[in-house]
């Protein structure tokens, strides 16, 4: 684009700020942020992203972000101080964020002096010019990363993993999820063992129905076989916290990661995709809040978060641990995606259907116990 500075309006949605600046073709030289006092923090959130990439970043305060004639002055007042500005280097209006007034007045003052001004949509992720008339639309390049669209959101990425899962591991993954129907019992059983065995990776003696349950033993020996325990007698030991950690659920973590990597290519719209993600997000009095997301990917610059449990579900008629997993799942989305970023409950057990009406009315996807072995196709409608 020709205009080398931009005029962004800050609000809580940091996502139609982020993107049209991380793309090259449409990033600007510099970049003013319209600022109220309430969000000065969601401003240094996204200048803490943009100036590392070589984007210059001044701030224009407002007082009042509900105040049109204000915001319209306050507008009008940076358009004059800057008439050098406009005539070298050109400025355009993202009226996308903000509030309502202040995305009216600053429509207003724009057009006052026949300056350019675009929005994006946030279905399309495309720019769209609202003026001047005739300026053809811009698919916005997906080049936003899962810890700068963290970062732009007030959260610190400690740790997250992209290398791809062993082949060992992922074979015992399809293994499971493909005979679901008749494993389903005993995961669950080695679920509550791999859970006792913290920290001494040595569960209890097996019960006599234990060892006597068929598809448990045939659990057994495939783990064994992969690797991730031992059998000692009448007791099982991990031989190390991760292959604990791994049959207590996070193989299914695995498989979905696994999963999604699959669908990476022409045609399918994935950027960025992450597992085992620790991050620290800054809460309203300002202190840092652990918080761990099981899978997390980027398509078309829309977060998708996702969480995988392999447990028994006990709900009643209104709470119980799948109740919760979902409000989560629903907070986590809502605080490090905006508002256009989905979140999706994979289990390998099948859930209560008070937790199925539940995640409808949360509007969160769910693949759970018979449906898991589609788990390839419904990941790619939910990407659509």
């Amino acid at each position: 684009m020709p205009e080398h500075t931009h005029l962004y309006l800050v609000s809580a949605q940091a996502t139609p700020n982020l993107t049209p600046a991380l793309d090259p073709a449409i990033a600007p030289r510099r970049l003013i942020l319209l600022v109220s006092p309430d969000m000065n923090r969601r401003a240094d959130w996204l200048e803490a992203v943009l100036r590392p990439r070589g984007i210059g970043v001044d701030r224009w305060g407002i007082q009042d972000a509900w105040d049109v004639e204000h915001i319209q002055l306050r507008v009008l007042e940076l358009l004059e101080s800057a008439q050098e500005l406009l005539r070298d280097q050109g400025i355009a209006l993202n009226a996308t964020g903000g509030t309502k007034p202040m995305s009216i007045a600053a429509y207003e003052a724009f057009r006052a002096y026949e300056l350019p001004i675009f929005y994006v949509h946030p279905e399309h992720d495309r720019l769209v010019w609202l003026h001047p008339p005739g300026r053809g639309a811009i698919d916005i390049a997906n080049r936003v990363r899962i810890d700068a669209f963290l970062q732009a959101h007030g959260s610190r990425v400690q740790s997250l993993t992209t290398d791809a899962v062993p082949a060992a591991r992922q074979a015992l993954a399809e293994w499971l999820v493909g005979h679901q129907a008749r494993l389903s019992g005993a995961l669950s059983t080695l679920n509550w063992l791999a859970y006792k065995a913290e920290p001494t990776l040595r569960t209890p003696a097996l019960e006599r129905a234990q060892r006597r349950d068929r598809q448990l033993g045939a659990l057994i020996d495939r783990c064994a076989e992969a690797g991730l325990l031992q059998r000692m007698g009448d007791y099982l030991r991990f031989p190390d916290e991760a292959a604990r950690f791994h049959l207590n659920g996070g193989w299914l973590e695995e498989h979905v990661f696994t999963t999604l990597r699959g669908l990476r290519g022409p045609g399918h719209p994935i950027q960025d995709l992450a597992r085992a993600i620790n991050l620290y997000r800054v809460d309203a009095r300002g202190a840092e809040v652990p918080n761990e997301i099981d899978v997390a990917c980027l398509a078309e610059n829309r977060m998708y978060l996702i969480e995988c449990k392999t447990r028994r579900w006990s709900d009643g008629a209104t709470r119980g641990p799948g109740a919760e997993a979902l409000y989560r799942l629903d907070t986590l989305v809502d605080l490090l995606g905006g508002l256009q970023a989905r979140g999706m409950l994979v289990s390998y057990q099948r859930l209560p259907v008070t937790v199925m009406q539940r995640a409808s009315d949360l509007g969160i996807q769910i693949c759970a116990g018979a449906r898991l072995p589609e788990l390839r196709s419904v990941l790619a409608s939910w990407l659509g």
